[in-house]
């Protein structure tokens, strides 16, 4: 027992005390948030950044050309789940075929543990969807934490991490993580833009998502044999 717990902390290096800092924050993040959110203290900033996407005196008119209400829902796409089912799916089967079953597994856990967590959440928290705008997209669920969010932050972050894993160069790997950010990002935005979110149903579902992803991270780090 002694000896698995020495080598357990000889691999805690400095990258590994960062993800644990990180974990530790981001259940923080979102637990703020909600008894924010509760308390009902965001009520006046989400509406304002709600409407500062509408055309003025016309709240079912979203800001913009008609194109860009259409690439916002091209978006939000990608954080839906049948796209990210697919993904994780596709992603699993080539992580097996190239022999990183660890890998996949852990991904996997990852995605369904944070779909589990999110769903359960929403149930918790019932906030109602946004009734200020009309929605640019059919909803069928509560409204906090962001499950579109959520789990794009959960699979693309996740993701990123594996395959950064197997990369060398580490401008490569900023690059992987850059795009990953920027698609979770776009996400999240693009549930605020159609009116179908609240902006802190999308921060509480960014902090669920990360903190699994930190997780699947921390998991990979641990058991990853050192070069």
């Amino acid at each position: 027992m002694i000896e698995r717990l020495k080598s357990l902390l000889g691999k805690l290096e400095t990258r590994t005390l960062a993800l644990l800092l990180a974990l530790a924050g981001a259940p923080w993040l979102f637990l703020a948030v909600a008894d924010e959110v509760v308390e009902g203290e965001t009520a006046a900033i989400d509406r304002a950044l709600l409407l500062a996407l509408r055309t003025p005196g016309r709240p079912d008119d979203p800001l913009g050309p008609r194109w860009l209400e259409e690439a916002m829902r091209d978006l939000t796409a990608l954080g839906g789940f049948t796209v990210l089912t697919l993904a994780t799916i596709v992603a699993a089967v080539l992580l097996v075929f190239h022999r990183r079953r660890r890998e996949a597994a852990v991904f996997a856990a990852t995605v369904i543990l944070a779909q589990i967590s999110a769903n359960w959440l929403k149930t918790f928290y019932g906030r109602e969807r946004p009734d200020l705008v009309a929605h640019g997209g059919y909803v069928y669920s509560h409204s906090f934490p962001s499950g579109h969010s959520a789990m794009a932050a959960a699979v693309f972050l996740t993701l990123a991490t594996v395959v950064a894993s197997v990369e060398p160069r580490r401008r490569t790997k900023a690059l992987i993580y850059a795009l990953a950010v920027g698609l979770v990002v776009a996400v999240g935005v693009s549930r605020v833009y159609l009116g179908v979110h609240w902006p802190t149903d999308v921060l509480g579902g960014w902090a669920l998502g990360t903190g699994w992803a930190l997780v699947g991270w921390l998991v990979l780090s641990l058991g990853r044999r050192p070069r």
